[in-house]
């Protein structure tokens, strides 16, 4: 008889044997502890089965090692050139050190967003030293932790403007080179807002006709000019300027803040960031000590800790829109921490000596080709420039750019008669060669030497003056600061971040190292079309397995956030109306269990916002949604509904919801926040979705990066696609980001995890999502009350537990959130959308060991509660108020009515890997009454260690 054992294992199944967490005897442990006879009767238990797809999702997964060799066949369909289209994207050098240890490192990219600052010190410090610089190359006091993009964030910039302006105008001026990406969103985001857009020369600006106006600078076409009149003539006016700046050229131009600017914005995508074929790239803003507080987007600012010591926090978070809502200025969520943390860590590495030699360079090579041409009999303009020159090639312009990329150069067609050449880092006399080459000038070019910008606008002021931009730039250092900062911050790398509605799964390797390959990173997002066929093919692949996932008929790829997907969707159903001649609607019905971002979203969209009750079960109230959809009318412009609802439940009245706002004339937006509880089961667009947006950057895989990239593409029903987005180098185009597919380059992650996941893969990722979130909500049932289940009892993909009763014993959400971290855990999703609850997904990717050592650390706190409770612990001395606990703490004076042991090991940490917090909790109110929101001096460190 053969000994011979075949074996049903399959190493190369990625969904169930790398993804889904798991095993199939686990499941079979979680299922029994949950009371369901198979993992198809518990789904049919929580998903109502009128709203079940019929059709499987079918394509088959492919393992890693097919699936890079796809991505390889894929990637040399893309024609990498050498870009001098500049036009805001830029060639770039990525230092090695930062690729290999922040870009490919998952204890960066998988961090959350820093709201939990004791567990975020390391990477709060880096958006700490990126605000710094952005202050410091600005000349401006005050700068945010980024935004998405710097078209987007210059027309966040405009509606600050709006709202800050002492003049009654209604009108932006904005000036006609700036880039035209970001003319195109501008009046995009303007219209809603009822602002007139007035597009002109600067010499044609009447300050005293606008509420405000916005320069480039460096122009797009090359142009430098110091703008202080105008600015002065704005502010005569009771106008904002603001300036829309290269931090590259401010290595050498005078800065925009010693020209009076308000605002500056910008995209710091040359400092080390790839250019993606359009991102994701970090942008900047920054503004007048004065404006502050209406800045939007995420501030990075210095408070204390328990002890007194220093730590960093997220300061001024009431102006975010999350807890602002319909009152919101600004519907931005996502940031782009990662690429803001790389910007910061390439201005650590070159310090400011090494970011102006870099900007000479560019500057002079620049001064190389211009000279060269003139030379030749050129007509080069203008005479004074960075790094962009246009030149006057007549009838002969698509014989140039053929000839240019024939040599592996793209040129920018500009008007009819010019080309447009805009040299960055990666320029060398070799470049310079093969360019003026394709001008037919044979003879090598005579390196400059004399710069091309006046006196009067070289900046003589100094910058990166903080002593981590003068660090010792040995690699060793580096790669040592780069490992403390890491350290310091718990991210997936370390433990299950159990986020309720944020999908904190896995975001596989493979899946990740595509994104720095060169063929992918290295498209300009202007680059001729034939040159990106491999681009073109993995976006047409994924937007036909997203139609198939949702049911939708149409994607638009272009949104680079959630909130962006929230805001073009609702402008697609607006544009669909004024088509058919419903101007009237712009009543938007949305629960009052929404996400933060719907309401903001429909404010930033001229949408008036009417919120609908909950009834007590947390549902949609039926009779009163219906009420005031009736009294809407004819000004129904939308409805916003997250499925399942953002109480973590399958609501059995999604068909009656939809089908009562189509029948006054509304269209239907899902949001897609909870997708990862829908895909395989359940279609959006099948249900009554009139469009979604996707969160890829949750059920896609996409990883957080400590707060962000980000994407949120948009589906939607047939009806509505004619009225998507457009390209935004177009006029009238509706482009919501300054790239035609948002932050394309990190598409590729979706593709791939859809690619080896399979249809199947993706079903079972979702089936057993459902299953580990019950498998909490049962086994903590008796201990946590579950605050919302469906009508069989059954949770959704996420449970909330409600600890509002332990408050009347003085325990706090706040101080649960907080023992956790001693516990080695992430906070579940604090007090939303219930204040006072805790909101707990564990997604598919979380295995049955690590949830159990969740469900003991849970189970621990509570027997900490019930002490408290019991009068045999006060509130202020107990481990659950001292939390969480500190190195330091361990090794003071123990002077605390419980043991060390308990404070510092309790059940659920781990002994020998055991995370520590850097800084003890985190003084909230102190931060923001004392804000400083750029890197302290070393004197402060010194202050607070005493």
């Amino acid at each position: 008889m053969s000994r011979w054992n075949p074996t049903r294992y399959n190493p190369d199944d990625f969904a169930n044997r790398r993804h889904i967490g798991p095993s199939p005897a686990e499941m079979d442990e979680m299922l029994k502890a949950v009371g369901a006879d198979s993992l198809e009767a518990l789904i049919d238990q929580t998903v109502p089965k009128a709203i079940r797809q019929h059709s499987p999702l079918d394509w088959p997964a492919l393992s890693e090692a097919a699936l890079l060799a796809r991505m390889e066949e894929v990637a040399r369909k893309n024609k990498v050139m050498t870009s001098l289209i500049g036009q805001g994207y830029y060639g770039t050098v990525t230092p090695p050190a930062i690729q290999r240890n922040i870009l490919e490192n998952p204890a960066w990219y998988t961090a959350y967003t820093p709201y939990q600052p004791e567990i975020a010190q390391g990477r709060l410090e880096a958006l700490l030293n990126y605000q710094t610089m952005v202050a410091d190359l600005t000349g401006l006091p005050v700068a945010n932790a980024s935004l998405l993009d710097e078209a987007t964030a210059a027309a966040e910039a405009m509606a600050m403007a709006h709202r800050q302006s002492k003049s009654k105008s209604d009108t932006f001026f904005v000036a006609h080179d700036l880039h035209p990406q970001t003319i195109s969103v501008i009046e995009t985001r303007a219209a809603p807002l009822g602002i007139k857009v007035v597009k002109a020369s600067i010499d044609d600006l009447d300050a005293g006709a606008v509420f405000g106006a916005i320069f480039q600078y460096p122009g797009t076409y090359g142009h430098i000019r110091d703008l202080t009149p105008e600015i002065e003539a704005l502010h005569a006016n009771g106008a904002l300027a603001v300036v829309a700046s290269d931090l590259l050229a401010l290595c050498l131009l005078k800065s925009p803040g010693e020209m009076g600017a308000d605002i500056a914005v910008g995209s710091s995508q040359r400092f080390g960031v790839p250019m993606g074929y359009g991102g994701p790239h970090a942008a900047f803003m920054a503004c007048r000590d004065a404006l502050k507080r209406t800045m939007p987007g995420r501030i990075v600012g210095v408070s204390i800790d328990a002890s007194g010591n220093q730590a960093y926090r997220l300061s001024l978070q009431t102006r975010e829109q999350h807890i602002r809502r319909e009152k919101a200025t600004s519907n931005v969520c996502t940031a782009q921490a990662l690429l803001a943390v790389m910007a910061s860590f390439y201005a650590v590495f070159h310090g400011p000596v090494g970011l102006r030699a870099i900007a000479q360079r560019v500057h002079l090579h620049a001064v190389t080709v211009a000279d060269a041409l003139r030379n030749a009999g050129a007509e080069v303009a203008p005479d004074a420039f960075f790094d962009t020159i246009t030149v006057k090639v007549g009838v002969g312009q698509a014989g140039i750019l053929a000839a240019a990329e024939q040599r592996g150069i793209n040129l920018r067609k500009v008007g009819r008669d010019r080309v447009g050449i805009s040299v960055d880092e990666t320029t060398d006399a070799g470049v310079i060669a093969r360019l003026l080459d394709a001008f037919g000038i044979g003879e090598a070019a005579t390196p400059a030497t004399a710069p091309a910008i006046p006196d009067a606008l070289l900046r003589d002021s100094d910058y990166l003056t903080h002593p981590v931009f003068h660090m010792n730039r040995a690699e060793s250092e580096m790669m040592r600061y780069m490992r403390r900062l890491s350290d310091r911050d718990l991210a997936l790398d370390r433990a299950m971040i159990p986020l309720g509605s944020c999908t904190m799964k896995l975001n596989a390797a493979a899946e990740m190292m595509p994104i720095t390959w060169p063929e992918f990173g290295a498209l300009h997002p202007f680059a001729p079309r034939h040159q990106a066929a491999g681009y073109a093919e993995a976006i047409e692949d994924l937007t036909a397995k997203l139609c198939q996932i949702t049911g939708y008929d149409a994607f638009s790829m272009q949104p680079n956030s959630g909130a962006q997907g929230e805001y073009a969707g609702l402008l697609t159903i607006q544009a669909y109306h004024r088509a058919n001649g419903d101007d009237q609607r712009d009543v938007c019905l949305i629960p009052v269990s929404a996400h933060g971002t719907n309401p903001a979203s429909a404010q930033m969209c001229g949408m008036k916002v009417v919120v609908v009750k909950s009834a007590p079960n947390g549902d949609i109230d039926l009779e009163d949604f219906a009420d005031k959809a009736r009294a809407a009318g004819d000004k129904l412009a939308a409805v916003m509904i997250t499925y399942p609802s953002t109480h973590g439940v399958f609501e059995d009245t999604v068909r009656e919801v939809c089908q009562i706002a189509h029948d006054h004339g509304g269209q239907v937006y899902i949001d897609g926040a909870n997708m990862n509880a829908l895909v395989g089961l359940v279609k959006p667009g099948e249900i009554g979705g009139d469009v979604s947006h996707l969160n890829l950057h949750k059920t896609f895989a996409i990883p957080h990066g400590g707060g962000g990239p980000g994407m949120g593409p948009i589906g939607v029903k047939a009806h509505l696609a004619p009225h998507l987005p457009g390209d935004p180098r177009d006029d009238d185009s509706g482009a919501v980001s300054a790239a035609p597919y948002g932050s394309a380059s990190i598409l590729l992650i979706s593709w791939a995890y859809c690619l080896m996941m399979g249809g199947a893969g993706l079903t079972q990722a979702t089936r057993v999502a459902i299953l580990n979130a019950n498998y909490i909500a049962s086994r903590l049932a008796g201990a946590y009350p579950i605050l919302f289940m469906g009508n069989r009892g059954r949770v959704a993909h996420e449970c909330i537990l409600d600890t509002r009763p332990f408050a009347e014993h003085g325990v706090t959400v706040d101080d649960i959130a907080k023992r956790l971290i001693d516990n080695g855990f992430h906070a579940p999703t604090m007090s939303w959308p219930v204040a006072g609850t805790l909101m707990v997904e564990p997604t598919e990717s979380e295995t049955k060991a690590e949830i159990d050592r969740f469900i003991t650390a849970l189970m621990a706190i509570r027997d900490e509660i019930t002490e408290v409770a019991e009068g045999r612990m006060k509130p202020d001395e107990s481990p659950l108020r001292r939390a969480p606990h500190t190195v330091e703490d361990l090794v003071a004076e123990w002077d605390r009515p419980y043991s060390r042991e308990q404070g510092c090991f309790p059940p659920g940490a781990f002994r020998v890997d055991k995370y520590w917090p850097p800084v003890g909790r985190v003084d909230n109110a102190y931060g923001d009454r004392n804000l400083i929101c750029t890197c302290p001096p070393l004197e402060a460190y010194a202050q607070a260690a005493e």
